[in-house]
């Protein structure tokens, strides 16, 4: 320490002196006491106090150590640790401890080099990667283009389930260059192919994986627990391939599907982060004054799914008629407490480049009535599934459920527990609720939940227009051209799917203000699903 160091610990308090040796002990470097000796001096200079500030900025730079739990909103015994067969925002966590993609999807939705080093294409149909290299599997394995190869081939296997199928369906031919190279052939050009690499499904496992159970991959954390339905504990990978990071010791990772049992847990101190809360919780816990709140507006949407192939939604003036009875500024005031944006049943939200300014839908019982008539369902009684699984459809339901009353017919609401509802009861009633997660590109929300072939088209709407169009997006480099086709698309989705998307809602996400590096990412909630990589304690 120089003279001038020396001078300025000197003229601390002995309270201050405590925090600079302690800082000493916790294995502080010399530049990061000078910071603190510095701001000391600034502090006497002016005449003030000098450690309120001094401790805050040093308390801003990330730590190592220490151990969370964390409450997400879904679990059940199909919780699954394989990437391909992830579906809903609790997999793509638990993936994400674990494994990493070829690419990453930064806060404004662009690809990013992950395994990949670097990727690039001439044409958007023949792609290259070339590999990170020193890469180790938590099993000590090296890194290859082997185990890019099978990762991405499992896809193309009907027999494996991936849930990705459809959209690895465009990958011709992938071979590799030797250990650090893969060149992939697309059947048509895509533009946004190594986003799609960036998302949950396409992580890289290695190869010849088949026992999921180990969790083996290359990600910031090793399995060390996993039972389906309980909990997850993800323990700090020691040779990681980022520099520094992780920095947590541990995370304990379960679902409370319950949102009140996620309130409750976090304020007890139960949890210090517990995903999708409820607006009308906020209250009681900014109050509290120990929690930070993250509000993410990335596009995600709880929708209304009336099957056109069964039940009601065979007659398209039913469905007209559940369009107009639904009242898009009430659920938007009432139900999210403003935490939303009012949508107009198309899925790109309107901070997505691609999406279609067409005209809103209006709130209309008169205009309902005249479908429903038509549709011969006056006097009826229709069940309509809802589930606290779908965030807030049970809410939904009530509301559409006292307007039906107005116009003469019954919606019978059957609530279903949140256990077992993606597989049981999602897509499977005749009308329903659903909730899609944010994707990063309109390619990926067309493609997934509409085309119509996809494993998630929710109303099984098929129009072949609509498949020309999403499929000639993709190869289409004309900006100008391409926005046409996506508005076209919206349109169609819009006139005609079985789906209403009323609002476009903010998810919350409450941590403990000791849990810090948490940013509201574009790709969903909990930092796009991958927080464990990027948040510390400052206890």
């Amino acid at each position: 320490m120089s003279k001038l160091d020396a001078d300025a610990f000197e003229a601390m308090s002995p309270k201050d002196r405590t925090l600079v040796l302690d800082t000493v002990r916790r294995g502080a470097n010399r530049r990061e006491v000078l910071a603190m000796l510095g701001l000391a001096g600034m502090g006497l200079a002016m005449g003030g106090s000098v450690f309120t500030g001094a401790t805050r900025a040093f308390a801003a730079e990330p730590k190592r150590g220490g151990s969370i739990r964390v409450a997400s909103y879904a679990a059940s015994t199909a919780d699954t640790l394989d990437p391909a067969k992830a579906s809903n925002a609790s997999d793509y966590t638990r993936c994400n401890f674990f494994y990493n993609g070829l690419t990453t999807i930064d806060e404004s939705g662009a690809p990013q080099p992950a395994l990949a080093e670097t990727f690039e294409t001439k044409d958007a149909k023949v792609w290259v990667f070339k590999l990170r290299k020193g890469v180790t599997f938590h099993d000590g394995k090296s890194f290859t283009s082997k185990d890019v190869l099978y990762s991405l081939k499992r896809h193309l296997d009907p027999a494996i389930g991936s849930k990705a199928q459809k959209l690895a369906a465009q990958m011709a031919e992938i071979s590799a260059n030797g250990d650090a190279e893969v060149q992939i052939t697309l059947t048509g050009a895509n533009a946004d192919f190594p986003t799609i690499l960036g998302t949950s499904q396409f992580l890289i496992v290695p190869d010849g994986t088949t026992d999921f159970s180990k969790g083996v991959g290359t990600g910031p954390f090793k399995l060390g627990e996993f039972q389906p339905g309980v909990r997850t504990i993800a323990l700090r990978n020691e040779n990681y391939w980022r520099p520094n990071a992780p920095y947590l010791d541990q995370i304990e990772f379960f679902g409370l599907a319950d949102e009140q049992a996620r309130v409750n847990a976090l304020m007890s101190g139960d949890v210090q982060l517990a995903s999708t809360i409820n607006p009308r919780s906020l209250a009681v816990i900014e109050g509290a004054g120990a929690f930070d709140v993250l509000r993410t507006d990335a596009g995600n949407y709880t929708n209304l799914i009336i099957r056109l192939d069964e039940g009601p939604g065979q007659n398209s003036d039913f469905v007209m008629g559940m369009k107009y009875l639904t009242n898009r500024e009430q659920i938007q005031k009432a139900i999210f407490r403003g935490y939303a944006e009012v949508a107009n049943d198309q899925p790109i939200p309107k901070s997505n480049r691609f999406h279609a300014d067409l005209p809103q839908r209006a709130f209309d019982p008169d205009k309902a009535k005249f479908h429903f008539e038509k549709a011969g369902v006056l006097g009826q009684t229709i069940p309509i599934v809802a589930s606290p699984a779908a965030d807030n459809s049970v809410e939904m339901a009530t509301l559409l459920q006292q307007e039906a009353k107005k116009v003469g017919f019954t919606l019978d609401i059957q609530r279903v527990p949140s256990d077992g509802f993606w597989s049981n009861y999602w897509m499977k009633s005749p009308v329903g609720f659903g909730n899609i997660n944010p994707r990063p590109t309109a390619d990926l929300l067309l493609s997934l939940f509409y085309l119509s072939d996809a494993d998630w088209n929710e109303s099984r709407w098929k129009n072949p227009k609509f498949d020309q169009l999403v499929v000639g997006a993709r190869a289409e480099t004309d900006d100008a051209k391409r926005k046409q086709m996506y508005h076209d698309a919206q349109a169609l989705i819009h006139d005609e799917s079985g789906v209403i998307i009323p609002a476009f809602t903010s998810n919350l996400d409450v941590h403990s203000k000791t849990l810090k590096g948490m940013k509201p990412m574009t790709t969903g909630p909990m930092m796009g699903f991958a927080f464990g990589e990027h948040v510390w304690l400052d206890a």
